[in-house]
């Protein structure tokens, strides 16, 4: 069961447009760069729909993993420097590593990338081709063939082991600069999304290619957002779960224009780690 109807219905929210996936002939895909001569950069096209958003900061202590499928944490780091990719590394993945352990009780955590993100205004979001912007599509970073493949790309020697126990892939997000006002990010609840809603689509780099999932609209699905985020908190999002057993397996989400977002807030700057959890077998 989700959260308690009428509680939600009570809460403040706003107005704002999502965009989900049109339907489309084939299997959607979206280059990671310029796209061939003659090629669409995405054949998966936005369908937008303007659906409530609600305030999730008052019943934040409600939200769980495994049933909506994101939570709300409060993590301060030392970390001085974001863009700095060695600090990163060094400083904040360790951190979010023991953190998460602890927080989840969980066996192991491996984080395998992270991604930086500054808006800019009018810019298109390549690979290479300036800073990441926020994802305004929405999306699951994983489907359940990657998020299982995952295991065995980044940890092949162990991977048939692994995948033998639990095995989720949890996002840890969060703004560098607050409290954000421009682009936050909305979370579906799982619990209002049904299974024929995902639609697997290719994400094609220059040397691979990944899948994640598009998500068609549905008028039953649910949305929060935590307004004014500061850098001393992070959301907890789950794209994959090997469980199936009625948790929540796929969390999907998008960055959104909110109307209230005052003319001079500054541009969203957040950074996200993409982890591999295992639990004991």
């Amino acid at each position: 069961m989700g959260l308690q109807q009428t509680r939600i219905e009570s809460l403040p929210f706003v107005t704002a447009e999502l965009n989900y996936l049109a339907p489309t002939p084939g299997k959607p895909r979206t280059y990671a760069f310029d796209p061939p001569p003659g090629e669409p950069k995405s054949t998966a096209l936005p369908e937008p729909h303007n659906v409530p958003i609600f305030d999730g900061r008052l019943i934040a202590d409600s939200f769980s993993l495994d049933r909506e499928g994101f939570a709300l944490v409060k993590h301060p780091t030392i970390v001085k420097d974001y863009y700095d990719d060695n600090e990163v590394r060094n400083v904040y993945y360790p951190a979010v590593e023991a953190f998460l352990k602890a927080t989840l009780k969980v066996d192991r955590v491996f984080i395998f990338d992270h991604t930086v993100r500054k808006r800019v205004e009018g810019a298109a979001d390549i690979r290479g081709g300036g800073p990441r912007q926020p994802a305004t599509r929405v999306h699951v970073d994983q489907t359940a063939v990657s998020g299982h493949n995952r295991v065995f790309e980044h940890l092949p020697d162990e991977a048939e082991q692994l995948v033998k126990g639990r095995v989720q892939v949890i996002n840890l997000w969060r703004p560098i600069r607050g409290p954000l006002r421009d682009s936050p990010l909305a979370m579906a609840d799982g619990t209002t999304i049904a299974p024929e809603d995902l639609i697997a689509s290719d994400l094609i780099y220059p040397n691979r290619s990944g899948e994640t999932y598009s998500v068609k609209y549905n008028p039953n699905h649910r949305w929060f957002y935590i307004p004014e985020m500061t850098p001393d908190e992070a959301i907890l999002l789950k794209c994959y779960d090997s469980a199936t057993d009625g948790r929540t397996r796929f969390g999907p989400h998008t960055a959104f224009v909110d109307p209230t977002t005052p003319a001079d807030a500054a541009p969203r700057e957040s950074i996200e780690l993409r982890t591999l959890v295992f639990h004991k077998q």
